[in-house]
């Protein structure tokens, strides 16, 4: 969609924008596998990793971190 998230006018419209814009447990997990991929990369001195067949370089760990903190700072929210 190009969005990051929503302006909402009333708390009821919360629940629906966060269960809109937050990632999937697919996304959450290809994030975390992707920043464990590239670190252990990095731990054998090479500058990328594969995961799921695709290579994984600094610009997608940066774009990973990015989606956990957005799934943890939703999560926070529904606590």
């Amino acid at each position: 969609m190009g969005f990051d998230g929503k302006t909402v006018v009333h708390p009821a419209q919360l629940a629906i924008a966060n269960a809109a814009f937050a990632p999937s447990e697919i996304e959450v997990d290809l994030a975390r596998r992707q920043i464990a991929g590239f670190e252990a990369a990095k731990a054998t001195g090479e500058g990328v990793a594969v995961v799921d067949g695709r290579i994984v370089e600094n610009l997608h760990v940066a774009t990973a971190l990015a989606t956990l903190e957005k799934a943890e700072a939703i999560a926070a929210l529904a606590n």
